[in-house]
């Protein structure tokens, strides 16, 4: 499957977290993102190094840049459970505005054609790290990455982009 590319309207697709309440919660991209300008990065795993040291903090201290740039929301996707992201989640204190949202069989993954194997570092089928800019579920930018690299996916690189 090839990835999603600018030009290219978003799929819809299920993804989790946990609300306020503590709640589990199931909500469709589309439901999240139709008539907005959204961001969704990407991440290969919660609690990996690049993400939680370079990638994730990125956002979350930008994001009030990217909302004065008409941005709605920040969401971001890993291929973990509801559990994991809730619990990474809570490591970001700062954050006011990245929803952390579980693909936890990587299947909305699979649909962006994003998947990254990791299978011979015994990490399984993950996501390749990325971000996507879209308006009214129409991809503007889609910033992808090489196998896992940290070159073209920042909040930095977004921002010139926007």
């Amino acid at each position: 499957m090839a990835p999603i590319a600018v030009g290219d309207k978003i799929p819809d697709g299920t993804l989790a977290y946990f609300d306020a309440e503590n709640q589990l919660q199931q909500v469709s991209v589309h439901s999240l993102a139709a008539g907005k300008k959204v961001i969704i990065v990407g991440v290969p795993g919660a609690f990996t190094p690049t993400c939680s040291t370079k990638h994730v903090p990125g956002f979350v201290e930008h994001a009030e840049e990217l909302k004065a740039k008409g941005v709605d929301d920040i969401l971001l996707v890993s291929v973990n459970d509801p559990f994991v992201m809730r619990e990474w989640a809570k490591t970001f204190p700062d954050n006011k505005h990245v929803k952390f949202l579980a693909d936890g069989s990587a299947s909305y993954t699979h649909v962006l054609g994003l998947e990254l194997d990791l299978s011979d570092e015994g990490l399984g089928i993950r996501s390749n790290r990325f971000v996507l800019l879209f308006e009214d579920l129409k991809v503007m930018v889609a910033n992808i990455e090489s196998d896992g690299d940290f070159t073209v996916s920042s909040a930095e690189d977004i921002l010139k982009a926007l």
